[in-house]
């Protein structure tokens, strides 16, 4: 696995600094743009054309504050494979009420009752923010404990379950 963190000259984190992130990443698609070796060797060629790709996927990932957090997670070996996650039961207990008035919207779409679930979200992701805040600003790869890393994990799929419930939730 790519460790784009490395690949940018960033420090492995959840959150960075975007402007170093994009001046990297401009720096890099000078460096390894497929026209300015279009002279070279082939095997020179192809490796720039590996690292352009590298250096456009892993542009995508840090960029994006989910995409970020899981490759961090991903990094450290703390997500398993997809679909052996477990969430905490609690959350899932949660989310029945959740679910319980996104279903019945999907037969009667009622405004007051899709604030209602809008704001059961928004109030869910408030505290799940709150809840990880200190470890995502407050990061350091060097020092990171295990039991920051599942607290990073738990925020990562509760985040991931709510934005699917916001793309399964009917339209206005």
């Amino acid at each position: 696995m790519t460790n784009y963190f490395d690949f940018f000259n960033l420090p492995v984190s959840p959150r960075i600094d975007q402007k170093a992130l994009k001046r990297q990443f401009y720096a890099n698609s000078k460096r390894f743009h497929p026209d300015f070796h279009t002279l070279a060797e082939e095997d020179a060629r192809e490796e720039a054309l590996e690292q352009s790709t590298i250096n456009n996927q892993g542009y995508k990932i840090l960029a994006d504050d989910d995409r970020r957090l899981k490759h961090l997670l991903d990094l450290k070996g703390v997500l398993g494979e997809e679909g052996s996650n477990k969430m905490p039961q609690a959350f899932l207990m949660e989310m029945m009420d959740i679910n319980e008035a996104l279903m019945e919207l999907q037969f009667e779409d009622d405004p007051t009752a899709r604030a209602k679930v809008d704001e059961m979200i928004a109030s869910l992701e408030a505290d799940f923010d709150s809840e990880v805040a200190e470890v995502l600003n407050h990061y350091d790869d060097a020092t990171v404990s295990t039991t920051e890393l599942e607290k990073l994990k738990d925020y990562y799929l509760k985040k991931r379950y709510l934005r699917r419930l916001k793309q399964q939730s009917p339209e206005v």
